[in-house]
This record gives C-alpha cells, structure tokens and sequence, in this order.
C-alpha cells in the first residue's frame, strides 16, 4: 500500500501566462505632415516639419524618421528647383 491515502497526484496542466503582442510605435504627426506637405508641393514647409520630426522621434523614440527623411528630400528638392527656375528666370531663359 502507498503511503498517499489517495492515487498517486497526477499533473495538472498549467495554463501558460498571458503575452500580448507587441505593437509597433506610433507614427509621428509632424513626419506624415512633412510627408504630405513635400507631395503637395510647399517647399518651405517640409523641412521644417521634417527636422522638427526628426528631433522629436530622437527623444520620444516614435516611429516615422522614413517619413520626415523623405519629406526632408522632396521639400530641399523643391527649393532647389525653384531656386534654379528663379537663377534661370532672371537670365532670360524664359524670354520669347
């Protein structure tokens, strides 16, 4: 006879604990805005949305610095074009 008054203790499945899924960090408005604005075709105000975005997702760590890079691009693309179209302007270039 066992010295268990009782059968011998089976295992009882354990429930593993709960894991939530990770979730991915939050776009930053400021990005997607100099996103928006370098494809509608302000020049001036990408960029500075773009570096305000930059700044703010270093110290919030946001997601979104792709987004503000390539409004950054676009926006100094557009001043430059517009830069080159004024240089080009002012020499005639236009002139019938």
């Amino acid at each position: 006879m066992s010295q268990y008054p009782y059968d011998a203790p089976t295992a009882v499945p354990t429930a593993y604990p709960y894991q939530a899924t990770p979730t991915a960090p939050r776009t930053n408005g400021m990005a997607i805005a100099s996103l928006v604005f370098a494809l509608l075709g302000f020049t001036v105000v990408p960029v500075i949305l773009g570096h305000l975005a930059l700044n703010s997702i270093k110290k919030t760590g946001e997601g979104g610095s792709a987004l503000a890079v390539i409004g950054l691009v676009l926006g100094y693309l557009q001043i430059a074009l517009v830069v080159v179209f004024m240089a080009l302007g002012f020499a005639g270039a236009f002139d019938a």
